[in-house]
C-alpha cells in the first residue's frame, strides 16, 4: 500500500502554522526533526500516569516507570538489531556518546604511538572528542581525504587503504554526511578496519532515521545516535556498544545507579549499561524514544529512504539550474541521501536563510560544524535544505522559487 506523505504531514502539529504569513515549509531536519502527536502524547502520558524515578522504589510507580525505561532499552535494542539490551546506553545524545568513547574507552586502551583514524567529513562532534582524546594520551589522528572539489567523490578509499596500519586503534565515521549528503559503505569500511585490529565506531545521527540501521550487519564496535533526529526528543541518545567492550570499560561519570558496592575508600561497578548511567535517567524522553521508533517502523524505514532520496533527486533537478549555484556533494543522477547543501555566488549563507524565511521557509545556513571540511573546500558556510516523511515536491518548488527571487535580488537584476 502506498504510503500517503500529505497524512503524515498533518501528524506534525508545528508544521500546521504559517510564516510570515506563508505555510510552514520545514526544511531543516538533518538539524533536529518535527515530533508527531503519538510521540508528544507518550511524553504527556508518562508525566501524568507515570512519573516516578526508576531503579530505586518497589511502589507502584516506581515500578511503572522502571518497566517503561527497560521496555524503551529493549526497543532500542531491536530497532537496530543489537544482540541485547544490554548493549544500549541511553545518553544525552550523538555528541555525549561520542565522548563517552572517547573518554572512557580511550582512557584504558589509547597510547602514545597509537592512532585514531576519522574522516574530512566528520561533524565536530566526531572529531574534537578526538582530538581530545589524542591530546591526553598522546595519541595522533590522521583523516581519510574526501575526493573532489565539492567533495563529490566521496571518501578517498585508496588512501584508507594507506591509512589503515595497525597503529589504528579506533576507525570513526559518519553513517551519511550532515553537508555532503554522501551515504558511506559502513560496512565495507569496518570490514577494512577489522583487518588490521582496529575498532570502529559509526556516527549514525544522520541515518537513524532514514533508513534501517543493523548493527550486527554493519559490524561495528560502537554506534552513536540522537532521537531528536529521528522524530524524537531532544536530550535523549543512544550509544550502542558490544557487550564485552562495555563490561571491560571504565565508568566515565560516577554517582548513584551505576554502582555495585560503596566504602568510604573504594567502591566497585555494575556492569553496562548501568555503569554509564549515573543518576537519575532521563526517563520520560527514553520512553519517547521508543514511540518514536515505533512510529517510524509504522511508516517503514525503507519507504522513508525511498521517499527522502527521491526529494534529494528532485531537489538537485530543480535547483541545478540557478544561476551560481554550488551544490556540494553527489552530482546529480548520483545517490545521496535526503539533504542538499549548496551556496550561492552572491548571497551569503545566513542571507539565503533569512529570505528564505520571509517566505516561510525554514533552511539552515551556516558551516554545520563541519569547519576543516568548509575549509579544505574553500568555504566559509553553505545553506541546506534537509527533508523527511512530512516533505513534498510542491514544497521543494517553493524553495526554487525563492532562491531564484534572491539570487535575482542579490545579482542586481
Amino acid at each position: 500500500m502506498a504510503t500517503d506523505w500529505n497524512r503524515l504531514h498533518n501528524q506534525f502539529p508545528t508544521l500546521l502554522q504559517q510564516v510570515n504569513g506563508k505555510p510552514l515549509v520545514y526544511l531543516d531536519s538533518a538539524a533536529t526533526t518535527q515530533k508527531p502527536l503519538a510521540v508528544l502524547d507518550s511524553l504527556r502520558k508518562f508525566y501524568v500516569d507515570d512519573n516516578a524515578n526508576v531503579h530505586r522504589g518497589i511502589h507502584a510507580l516506581s515500578m511503572r516507570a522502571t518497566d517503561a525505561y527497560e521496555a524503551a532499552r529493549e526497543r532500542a535494542a531491536r530497532f537496530i538489531n543489537a544482540a541485547e539490551p544490554a548493549e544500549i546506553i541511553f545518553t544525552r545524545g550523538t555528541t555525549e556518546a561520542i565522548n563517552l568513547v572517547a573518554a572512557s574507552w580511550c582512557s584504558a586502551n589509547l597510547k602514545k604511538g597509537d592512532v585514531v583514524l576519522i574522516t574530512e567529513m566528520e561533524h565536530h562532534s566526531n572529531l574534537v572528542p578526538w582530538q581530545l582524546a589524542a591530546w591526553r594520551s598522546g595519541a595522533t589522528l590522521r583523516y581519510v581525504p574526501v575526493l573532489g572539489d565539492d567533495a563529490e567523490g566521496g571518501l578517498d578509499m585508496e588512501a584508507l587503504d594507506r591509512l589503515l596500519t595497525p597503529e589504528v586503534k579506533l576507525f570513526a565515521f559518519t553513517h551519511v554526511s550532515n553537508t555532503l549528503g554522501i551515504v558511506n559503505p559502513v560496512a565495507d569500511l569496518c570490514a577494512r578496519a577489522r583487518k588490521v585490529g582496529a575498532l570502529t565506531l559509526v556516527d549514525a545521527a544522520q541515518s537513524i532515521g532514514h533508513m534501517t540501521v543493523d548493527v550486527r550487519a554493519i559490524g561495528c564496535d560502537f554506534l552513536a545516535f540522537s532521537g531528536h533526529k529521528m522524530v524524537g526528543p531532544t536530550g535523549i541518545g543512544v550509544l550502542y556498544g558490544r557487550r564485552a567492550l562495555l563490561d571491560a570499560m571504565p565508568p566515565w561519570q560516577s554517582g548513584g545507579g551505576m554502582i555495585s558496592m560503596v566504602d568510604f575508600f573504594e567502591s566497585t561497578w555494575k556492569p553496562s549499561p548501568e555503569r554509564f548511567e549515573a543518576g537519575t535517567p532521563n526517563v520520560a524522553d527514553a520512553v519517547a524514544l521508543a514511540a518514536a521508533m515505533d512510529f517510524v517502523d509504522s511508516v517503514g524505514r525503507e519507504a522513508i529512504d525511498a521517499h527522502d532520496r527521491a526529494l534529494a533527486a528532485y531537489a538537485m533537478d530543480s535547483l541545478a539550474d540557478i544561476p551560481g549555484i554550488r551544490i556540494l556533494g553527489p552530482r546529480r543522477g548520483q545517490a545521496r541521501s535526503g539533504l542538499v547543501s549548496f551556496a550561492l555566488k552572491d548571497a551569503h549563507a545566513h542571507d539565503v536563510v533569512t529570505f528564505a524565511d520571509q517566505d516561510g521557509i525554514a533552511l539552515r545556513g551556516g558551516h554545520h560544524c563541519n569547519q576543516p571540511l568548509m575549509k579544505k573546500l574553500g568555504l566559509t558556510s553553505t545553506s541546506r535544505a534537509s527533508f523527511y516523511i512530512y516533505n513534498t515536491r510542491e514544497e521543494i518548488d517553493r524553495l526554487a522559487a525563492s532562491l531564484k527571487r534572491i539570487v535575482k535580488f542579490f545579482g542586481g537584476e
